[in-house]
């Protein structure tokens, strides 16, 4: 199985807009490291025989889907209704030409309510032939079960991210947790045993009450014991040079268009 992070920024991306002369703000990251200039997050999962599943459309998802050489999507979960994570919905008109037929979109039935109130046309019934909009078909899932999808067991889990909940992900031995501030013992349960974990860590000096700061990630890090876990949803305090040169081993900083081999 290979993960590809299209996107490891938080909402609004690094560099933010604005900055003394326009060129973007970036806090206390290095503009200079190409590896800091973040996308908003979202993953493709690819299966062994090359279905690929996309977390979430960012708003960067047609640059990140070029950047990364990703094919062909066939199928799409939604983790939560925020805007960042949903807001690229219009370009997956152009996902569903490339396999030509509609794409199911797995999210719980809260997500899906508030998809079909923003994109109420994107749920209509496709009239063939041809895609002018994007055609998508919900499929409500619930935390806790596991679902098929793309050819893979997709485990989903419950994490808390203030004022809401999103969907954790497992597959085999890969964990993703993007926006999150809270775990419970539910959703350790899920989540032991894996080796390789993509987990949202806003911020090196926190607390936040929406996202996990570094202190929080580590702990996490230390119950679960993954062999290598990779920070994404970072924010404008997550220099990527000094968060290798400080980050206990084990640990590391993602960026956008990292891949990752996952084996059991």
């Amino acid at each position: 199985m290979k993960v590809t992070l299209l996107g490891v920024g938080a909402s609004a991306g690094v560099p933010m807009i604005g900055g003394r002369d326009g060129s973007g703000d970036w806090g206390e990251c290095d503009p200079h490291e190409p590896r800091n200039r973040r996308s908003r997050s979202s993953i493709v999962i690819e299966s062994d025989d090359n279905q690929h599943l996309l977390v979430d459309t960012s708003p960067d998802m047609r640059s990140q889907l070029l950047a990364c050489r990703i094919p062909s999507i066939e199928a799409i979960l939604f983790t939560h209704s925020h805007a960042d994570h949903i807001t690229g919905m219009d370009d997956v008109r152009i996902l569903n030409r490339i396999v030509d037929r509609p794409l199911t979109a797995y999210a719980t039935r809260q997500t899906l309510e508030e998809l079909g109130r923003r994109f109420g046309y994107a749920f209509k019934p496709w009239s063939p032939p041809g895609f002018y909009r994007p055609v998508l078909v919900g499929e409500a899932v619930e935390p806790y079960q596991t679902v098929s999808i793309a050819g893979m067991a997709v485990s989903l889990f419950n994490q808390n991210h203030g004022r809401i909940d999103t969907l954790g992900v497992r597959i085999g031995s890969f964990g993703y947790s993007t926006d999150v501030v809270k775990l419970d013992d539910a959703a350790f349960a899920v989540l032991e045993g894996v080796n390789t974990w993509v987990v949202g860590c806003f911020l090196r000096k926190g607390p936040h009450w929406t996202h996990a700061d570094l202190d929080t990630v580590q702990t996490w890090v230390a119950r679960l014991k993954p062999r290598r876990t990779i920070l994404t949803h970072m924010g404008t305090d997550m220099d990527w040079a000094w968060l290798q040169a400080n980050l206990p081993a084990g640990i590391e900083a993602g960026y956008d268009g990292m891949e990752l081999i996952v084996t059991e």
